[in-house]
């Protein structure tokens, strides 16, 4: 039996004096094959870490050939941190409540300490939270699947810059990885590093793990009141937070006190500083699926899996005891890491609680977050610019239009986006807001890393943030620069906020339609073959396009990393990035785009499309003549 378990999960923690799970060595064989379905990319390194192979497999195990990946991947990383020479000689480590989380964490620990670094642990920690923990620490490796099945679990790195590496770095430790996983000695070398780790210095580390979760929890909340307030100065956070208490203190007064919903899914959020949080702020916290590791569903916030949180509040608000229950008006779901969390809000039009789409998500917290702006400093929306991936819907030109904002966009993939949003701050820009629209949540500066706590307090400006004399607020400044004035009313609601977005059709990237299965690997060929049948099909379309959907032209679009290419003449250079046709009307207006790109942590090909207005068929008809594009050109390579 293990001396230690985990605190939040009770999963159980290695015994300092033994090695796990390697008194049976895996042969060669074995390490292809647990090498074989390995994911590398910046976003994270992933694969089925549970001994068995499946995905689905809620056992701790992560057997012999796994144990010798963790405890490479936590050996390049410390190589890669002492050869920076920097004096980074520490590391955070931490996971989701992922079953095999402890058991990767086990390895890596003993191979960090062996390195000579100084191993900070926290057991179960949101992602947020570790990457705010990490900021006064020098580095971290975040152990997590994010948002795939139960079985699959990885590894994020990154630095004190509160962020996952990305770019060159990214690529570095991954080109260094599989230099180590080919080599010869692979197993003796990780067994060798594993044997070395001092058992009274795990101890050590095992022993602490509950004061330095609490020293995580803290720093994460100090730093989520200044990303929330974009306040760095003390006594303006609580000037913020004391506004924002007393528009709770006055709902409440008025029988509609501020609540919140969470269904946190057994994820690492249930074992962070959410509801603490929004206590101080004196909103009241409703929850389910609340104890860490029990996973009551799929794992990924989309779709049906808002579905639990909108029938808790359904039931809050026709059965709640309390006013708090009865005026529950948002509710969360995060991903198992705790950095994503869509939204569920309560319709008062229609006295349902409904999920709101990812895109509708981040396009809310544009909006919130651009008005925020320019209700601290008017000036600073001169240079102000949203970063945002390449399958995020048009929409947000639009939005950022409106505040006299500029939009940039990146590859898939979160490292992609900060890294761009760090570009743009270099050249002069103020970037307060950024994410991947089509996954959901939002970043907000200065995190580098998405955070629901973050998207809830976007929506809670919205709503109850007003000008010092308690009557315009945030949303009467949106409605004045979109030239919707009329739409304002003092009692507004969600709903009215919603009706007030610029009306697209977008695919949720999570829909079967969304993903395809193809047969070739090399995606820029895929891409040159579906230029020629594109020309083709455009030939063939264009009159009916004009006539129908008022389509005039188009433009081809690459997205690599933070570089956008844009008129391409050969779609096979986008390579493994983002494709995009976009199409415009008479007056070079963008009236929809067609999307596409290999996904870089799931064995999927995406595919999506975006067009302007409130017409679901119109998006049908683009998604579905995309995929007998793809499919099409996909069958010419041999």
């Amino acid at each position: 039996m293990s001396l230690y378990k985990d605190l939040a999960t009770g999963y159980p923690l290695g015994a300092p004096d033994t090695v796990p799970f390697l008194l049976s060595a895996p042969n060669r064989d074995e390490i292809d094959a647990a090498l074989e379905p390995l994911i590398l990319s910046a976003s994270g390194w992933r694969k089925v870490f549970a001994q068995s192979g499946e995905e689905e497999d809620k056992r701790a195990d992560i057997g012999s050939a796994n144990t010798v990946l963790a405890a490479h991947m936590a050996s390049v990383f410390a190589d890669w941190l002492i050869s920076l020479g920097s004096g980074i000689a520490e590391v955070v480590v931490g996971y989701d409540t992922r079953p095999t989380g402890p058991a990767i964490a086990d390895a890596m620990c003993r191979v960090f300490i062996a390195k000579g670094l100084s191993v900070t642990f926290l057991g179960t920690a949101a992602a947020p939270e570790i990457m705010a923990y990490a900021k006064a620490h020098g580095s971290f490796a975040y152990i997590s699947a994010s948002h795939n099945p139960i079985g699959h679990n990885g590894v994020k790195f990154g630095l004190s810059d509160g962020g996952v590496l990305g770019g060159k770095d990214a690529a570095a430790l991954i080109e260094n990885f599989r230099k180590r996983m080919a080599s010869a000695d692979a197993v003796d070398s990780a067994f060798a590093l594993l044997s070395a780790c001092p058992a009274a210095q795990l101890t050590a580390v095992w022993e602490n793990r509950a004061a330095r979760k609490a020293e995580a929890m803290e720093a994460y909340a100090n730093f989520t009141g200044s990303v929330i307030s974009d306040e760095t100065d003390r006594q303006k956070k609580d000037l913020f937070f004391k506004k924002l208490a007393k528009a709770a203190e006055t709902l409440a007064a008025k029988g509609t006190p501020l609540s919140v919903v969470a269904d946190f899914n057994g994820s690492a959020r249930a074992a962070s500083i959410d509801r603490s949080f929004l206590a101080s702020c004196g909103i009241a916290l409703s929850s389910i699926n609340d104890a860490p590791g029990a996973i009551a569903h799929r794992i990924v916030p989309e779709g049906a899996s808002l579905d639990y949180c909108a029938r808790e509040m359904l039931r809050l608000r026709t059965e709640g005891k309390t006013p708090q229950e009865r005026n529950a008006v948002i509710g969360y779901v995060p991903d198992c890491d705790g950095d994503r969390g869509n939204i569920v809000y309560w319709d008062e039009k229609t006295g349902r609680a409904l999920p709101l789409e990812a895109q509708e998500v981040f396009a809310l917290s544009v909006v919130a977050e651009l008005a925020h702006l320019g209700y601290r400093d008017p000036q600073s929306l001169a240079h102000a610019a949203v970063a945002v991936n390449d399958p995020t819907s048009l929409r947000i030109e639009e939005i950022a239009n409106a505040f006299g904002a500029a939009v940039y966009r990146a590859e898939v993939g979160e490292a992609n986006v900060v890294n761009l949003a760090r570009e743009l701050r270099e050249r002069g820009n103020t970037v307060r807001i950024l994410g991947e629209g089509s996954n959901g949540g939002n970043i907000t500066h200065p995190a580098a890393v998405r955070d629901p706590l973050n998207t809830v307090f976007a929506l809670i400006k919205l709503l109850v943030l007003r000008d010092e004399e308690g009557s315009l607020g945030l949303f009467h400044s949106w409605c004045v620069r979109s030239g919707q004035e009329s739409a304002y009313r003092d009692d507004f609601t969600l709903s009215d906020i919603l009706a007030t977005l610029p009306a697209f059709v977008t695919t949720s990237v999570y829909e079967n339609d969304a993903m395809l299965g193809i047969r070739t690997k090399d995606h820029g060929e895929l891409k040159r073959k579906f230029q020629r049948v594109f020309a083709a099909q455009w030939e063939t379309e264009k009159n009916r396009l004009f006539k129908e959907r008022q389509i005039a032209s188009w433009t081809a679009i690459a997205n690599n990393g933070t570089k956008q290419t844009e008129g391409l003449e050969d779609f096979g250079i986008s390579g493994k990035g983002g494709l995009k046709v976009q199409f415009y009307d008479s007056r070079k207006r963008p009236v929809a785009y067609i999307w596409m790109r290999g996904s870089g942590t799931e064995p999927v090909f995406r595919i999506l499309a975006d067009v302007r207005g409130s017409d679901i068929a119109f998006e049908r008809e683009m998604l579905a003549w995309l995929t007998r594009m793809v499919l099409e050109a996909d069958s010419k390579i041999l």
